[in-house]
């Protein structure tokens, strides 16, 4: 595929699950990849270098050419030094997908600070920190005179688009993840970068932790598994590729669907008069809304 031949990428999360199936596409067609896993457990407890070390292993053994990396992309110099490790190891970095999380699930009134602060900080952070050293080193790279297409693809969720009960942390985060994309597309475009969003629908080790989630997404005993996590690579691969068109969209893939999502946008007629409005006239003028379909 010469849209990805040659390239080089980052790919977060990536010894297992999504990022492992994205890591191992990308290096199918051509593309150098760092694969950046910390391998902590799905609550971001504990640390592994196998899961990193695993997928190298399987990328080098088809042909391809990766190297791991074991540091924290929610820690501002972690994510720099896995930016520094692509450079220095492949030359170059072309494409970052971000998609490394955590999980740490419970209602509002029962949510610790440690549970939604860290979900925050590895799912927003992790891919705001990770984005702001690749925009750097594009930025310098543009003025430097190399007019070339660099790619970022984020990673955002159902449960955060969508309101998912008993996960404000991680929904929050998934969420926030959608506007960071659309500011990344405004901003960075002037260096020739793109930057897009996808919403899998999968089964992974955060998405079995999710109550009634594993009876939905059953392994089927035959014919084609809609939950696969491999089905949403192809369009993460599309989006890292150098002729991509769209910047600043979201998608949402699974089994062999793909839709786009709209952004936030005003709905129906408004209410307006040429003054501030009085409280018991607005309470009033507010009926006009009633009959707006629900937000969930």
């Amino acid at each position: 595929m010469d849209e990805l031949d040659g390239r080089v990428a980052i790919v977060t999360g990536a010894g297992r699950g999504l990022g492992r199936e994205h890591a191992r596409l990308l290096a199918a067609h051509g593309v150098r990849v760092v694969v950046n896993d910390l391998g902590v457990d799905p609550d971001g407890a504990g640390t592994d270098e196998g899961p990193a070390d695993d997928v190298v292993a399987e990328i080098r053994d088809a042909g391809g050419e990766a190297i791991p990396s074991y540091d924290d992309v929610a820690d501002w110099e972690g994510a720099h030094r896995v930016v520094d490790a692509a450079i220095r190891a492949f030359g170059d970095l072309d494409i970052v997908v971000n998609n490394a999380g955590i999980l740490r699930d419970s209602t509002i009134v029962n949510m610790s600070e440690d549970d939604f602060d860290d979900v925050i900080r590895v799912h927003l952070k992790g891919h705001a920190a990770t984005t702001k050293w690749a925009a750097s080193f594009w930025r310098e790279q543009h003025k430097l005179g190399a007019d070339r297409r660099r790619n970022l693809v984020h990673t955002s969720s159902t449960s955060g688009l969508y309101a998912n009960p008993g996960q404000s942390n991680y929904g929050a985060a998934k969420s926030a993840i959608a506007t960071f994309n659309q500011i990344a597309a405004h901003e960075l475009e002037q260096y020739g970068v793109v930057s897009n969003c996808v919403v899998p629908g999968a089964r992974t080790r955060l998405t079995m932790a999710s109550p009634g989630l594993p009876e939905i997404m059953e392994e089927p005993a035959d014919g084609f598994d809609i939950w696969d996590p491999a089905n949403a690579s192809p369009l993460v691969a599309y989006l890292a590729g150098r002729s991509c068109p769209f910047s600043g969209e979201t998608f949402y893939v699974q089994g062999g669907t793909v839709r786009r999502l709209e952004p936030w946008s005003l709905v129906g007629t408004s209410i307006e008069q040429a003054t501030r409005w009085d409280v018991a006239d607005l309470a009033e003028a507010m009926r006009a809304f009633e009959g707006a379909p629900a937000t969930r």
